[in-house]
């Protein structure tokens, strides 16, 4: 047990111990922590629909049905209508073949690396992407090269020099980065995926339901989805439910349902959950203005924040503010929720060294008066 203190003991002399802050209630953008109610600026729920009556009411309908859980496993008798209905839909909105639900976006990247590549493939990674991307390529046991951030030159180079000596190749990015708010130069990605005879993934977790004249994402947005094979995102985010999925070639996903671990050995997502995902594709091709006004509120914000001289990245719904420093960042969060503001500091390893953040996520919920007042607390409270 003393290697255990002494890691805890070091997280909080580094100001890098995470805690939890429980939630005795959340509605409409706020929340309720220990009876002090704050304005919710660490959620994903971007277009507001986690809350959403016609959501709690599908999830409703679907749990008098069939009841809580689904009891199985998909390849048992977990395998309910309502999940090929939700696979039908998002294939159709992602404009694939066909798609794979699974029971989170962490459990899709986790289990498709390894299912899909190994000894003797390759695969080529921003330097960048998500936790559960990195993990899911160290467990497939391919080679792995990361190329730095958004750099194609970088990759460029890598490609020539590494990618003749394997056998199978893929690319993989974020559509939107999660904690840098910016996305891929995904024009240029596709040219040296077909250049250097690649397949290429993105994960589209903090794009889908935003971005896109359907919403699809940001493939939809550039218009290659023809051009990338695989596509992977959540429902958890945007569209306010749960569970992740994978959008592809038809025997892609054949392979997967039979071939990868973290779908063949999980009890599949429940009733509940698969209704309200259902229900939210459908809210999100209704309602376009909840993205088109969540991103004019986006620029807004940002463009507000770079006039006062803060470092600010990215270009979405996701808006750093970069401080540096873990002892800034952690003091000026807690400034900020002594106001109201339910802001978290984001520190290392989530972020690089030196690049510690407050992390602004945007939602449907925050309206112009409510980023003025914030804009007016983070002008007065933060210091750079």
């Amino acid at each position: 047990m003393d290697r255990i203190d002494r890691f805890l003991e070091l997280r909080a002399r580094g100001g890098l111990r995470r805690e939890l802050h429980p939630i005795s209630y959340r509605k409409n953008g706020k929340i309720v922590l220990k009876g002090k109610e704050y304005i919710d600026f660490s959620s994903n729920d971007y277009l507001g629909l986690a809350g959403h009556p016609r959501l709690v009411e599908a999830a409703k309908v679907a749990l008098d049905r069939f009841g809580t859980g689904s009891s199985a496993s998909r390849l048992l008798s977990g395998d309910l209508e309502l999940h090929h209905r939700l696979e039908d839909e998002t294939s159709r909105f992602k404009g694939k073949e066909a798609a794979l639900v699974f029971n989170s976006g962490y459990q899709a990247n986790l289990g498709l690396f390894s299912a899909l590549y190994g000894k003797g493939d390759v695969i080529f990674s921003d330097r960048l992407n998500h936790a559960s991307i990195v993990d899911g390529i160290l467990l497939s046991q391919a080679a792995a090269f990361r190329f730095r951030h958004n750099d194609v030159n970088h990759l460029k180079g890598l490609l020539k020099k590494e990618r003749k000596k394997f056998k199978n190749a893929l690319i993989v990015t974020e559509t939107i980065f999660s904690m840098d708010g910016d996305r891929p130069p995904l024009g240029d990605l596709v040219e040296l995926k077909a250049r250097y005879d690649c397949a290429i993934m993105v994960d589209e977790a903090h794009a889908t339901g935003i971005y896109g004249p359907r919403g699809a994402g940001v493939v939809e947005e550039e218009g290659k989805v023809s051009e990338v094979d695989l596509i992977m995102g959540t429902f958890s985010k945007a569209l306010g439910s749960f569970g992740g999925y994978l959008a592809g070639p038809t025997k892609v996903i054949d392979f997967l349902i039979n071939r990868c671990r973290s779908f063949i050995y999980s009890t599949a997502l429940p009733p509940g959950i698969i209704a309200s995902s259902l229900e939210a594709l459908k809210l999100v091709k209704e309602e376009p203005h909840r993205r088109t006004e969540l991103l004019g509120r986006a620029r807004y914000f940002r463009k507000r924040l770079k006039g006062m001289g803060f470092n600010v990245k990215g270009e979405s719904q996701i808006v750093p503010l970069v401080t540096g420093e873990n002892s800034k960042t952690i003091n000026s969060a807690g400034t900020l929720q002594e106001k109201g503001w339910w802001v978290m500091p984001i520190r290392p390893p989530t972020v690089p060294k030196n690049e510690a953040r407050l992390r602004f996520s945007l939602s449907f919920h925050q309206d112009l008066k409510t980023l003025e007042r914030l804009l007016n607390d983070i002008k007065s409270y933060v210091k750079i």
